[in-house]
């Protein structure tokens, strides 16, 4: 069925082209008639035709008028101009607007049929090619996502072969950077941690079609395979690394992103984010990403807002050690003595006479990773003599020397990210105290120190037990108390001096905070 629309003012022309097409095409066409251009434009946004014989002269809209006006809109649509004028630059329009079709009348009931046949093939050809397209996208849409899936494990492996090149070429990846996001959820607890992952994975599994749209609204990012109760996110890259303001903006859009997937899926969210890297190392942007998630505090972490934030492999030979290792960078002597207890049971019961030693390497490992995490110096490393004090140990003394050892890394451990965590705070403050004057801000602060605002201002709340207009209002104040023991400045000077440039907008804090009235603490 084809759709044919016929435009003209004179009654007798749209009749004789209407019966010439009905005579000689029957019920192969709907014709609907117009006479003027303003219908021409209407009838093209309802009617939807697929041909349209269209007449140059005609009232308020010209032909050639109308069909610019539809072809804004829908350039599909095959017009035939009809005109009493023989007229170039008519013809020339009708070229410029891809008009198949440019005749004179009179026109004989040949040249319609004629113009017809060759129209109605044109239409039927690019609805095959329609069709054909629409096909390959069916089957793009099928294949898409395990092409997806196995490119972030390709992503994932150290030794990948050959075969990442033709990735990147069906997915039509130009650029030779990325970075991961690790989305991570569960069901939320008092302490923080995520717990019911396989429930969460269950349930997650159910929605992750519609996960995956949701993360696209945010992200331009190949959204990988649920692993467990995360799903890794990579991000390509045309630049070998993230601007301050791009990673901060970055951070912005996840938090959004995680707000709107804890409203959709009722379970909690957290992300890691880890550096750019090149694709071939991209593993390890996923490795620093994963490291967020067991070592930063907050719903997303970057690599770059972690105090010690070395690129290091955290790649184990067993799992277990792996849990080992993550509860110990995390200063969490409990849980490390359990898995470290986990893994001297094993060794008894498979190599008793390796018992020693496989307790001191646990120790060791643990030592080079917080060594190249910075959070331990070198020279602090076990001597060889602990080995000889290990070689006449029974079970119960390896285990008893190896929780000692573990307790005093952690304690170590703990003691430098405190100290790290105390020295941006107290470059922060120091600033503030040095700048109170000037227009200070968060985003200013959070910039000289390199973490973003939300893990700074998280940081400097824990720190000072103040969040930081609290503190910069405290400065402030001290210093307004100071001057205005001073008689030679005014209140509106020391109102200035003190970073404030409204004199009662300064007037209403200081009472706030001091319980008078700038004059009134001066007259005291």
């Amino acid at each position: 069925m084809f759709r044919i629309l016929i435009a003209d003012d004179e009654g007798i022309m749209r009749e004789s082209i209407r019966n010439t097409i009905q005579s000689n095409f029957a019920s192969d066409c709907e014709i609907q008639t117009v006479r003027t251009g303003r219908e021409v434009v209407e009838q093209c946004a309802t009617f939807r035709p697929d041909i349209a014989f269209v007449d140059i002269q005609m009232p308020g809209l010209s032909g050639i008028q109308a069909i610019q006006e539809v072809r804004k809109t829908d350039p599909s649509i095959l017009f035939i101009i009809i005109t009493a004028y023989d007229r170039f630059s008519y013809a020339q329009e009708a070229v410029n607007l891809g008009v198949m079709e440019y005749i004179t009348k009179p026109v004989n009931k040949k040249k319609i049929v004629d113009v017809c046949v060759r129209a109605m093939h044109q239409v039927e050809e690019m609805r095959r090619k329609r069709s054909d397209d629409l096909r390959v996208r069916e089957k793009l849409e099928i294949v898409q996502p395990m092409i997806e899936v196995a490119f972030i494990n390709n992503l994932l492996q150290e030794d990948r072969g050959g075969t990442m090149r033709d990735y990147l070429d069906m997915l039509d990846i130009q650029e030779d950077y990325g970075f991961f996001c690790v989305l991570e959820f569960g069901d939320g607890d008092s302490s923080g941690n995520f717990t019911n992952a396989v429930g969460s994975n269950v349930k997650m599994n159910q929605s992750y079609q519609e996960l995956k749209n949701t993360v696209r609204d945010y992200l331009d990012c190949i959204v990988g395979p649920l692993m467990g109760n995360r799903i890794p996110l990579f991000i390509a890259s045309v630049q070998d690394r993230m601007p301050y303001e791009q990673r901060v903006e970055m951070i912005t859009r996840v938090r959004s992103l995680l707000r709107r997937l804890e409203s959709d899926h009722e379970l909690s969210f957290r992300s890691g984010i880890g550096d750019v890297h090149s694709i071939e190392e991209a593993s390890a942007s996923f490795k620093e990403a994963v490291r967020c998630l067991r070592q930063g505090e907050g719903h997303v972490v970057h690599i770059m807002d972690l105090s010690a934030a070395a690129k290091t492999s955290e790649e184990y030979p067993y799992a277990q050690e792996q849990k080992f290792i993550q509860h110990g960078m995390m200063a969490d002597a409990e849980n490390a003595c359990a898995c470290a207890e986990e893994l001297l049971e094993w060794t008894q019961q498979h190599n008793p006479d390796e018992l020693a030693m496989r307790a001191l390497t646990l120790v060791i490992h643990l030592q080079q990773k917080a060594m190249e995490n910075g959070l331990m110096q070198s020279g602090q490393e076990l001597k060889g003599a602990s080995l000889m004090e290990l070689s006449d140990a029974s079970g119960a003394q390896v285990q008893q020397w190896l929780s000692g050892k573990i307790r005093t890394i952690c304690e170590d451990i703990s003691s430098r990210k405190q100290r790290e965590s105390e020295n941006v705070v107290s470059r922060a403050a120091a600033y503030i105290r040095e700048h109170y004057a000037e227009e200070v801000t968060l985003d200013e602060v959070s910039r000289l120190v390199d973490i973003s605002p939300y893990y700074f201002s998280k940081l400097f709340k824990q720190e000072t037990g103040e969040n930081f207009i609290e503190y910069l209002t405290y400065i402030r104040i001290e210093k307004a108390k100071e001057y205005l023991a001073n008689p030679r400045y005014s209140i509106k000077e020391v109102c200035i001096m003190c970073g404030y440039s409204d004199p009662n907008y300064f007037s209403r804090i200081f009472k706030k905070y001091v319980g008078k009235t700038p004059s009134e603490y001066r007259g005291a």
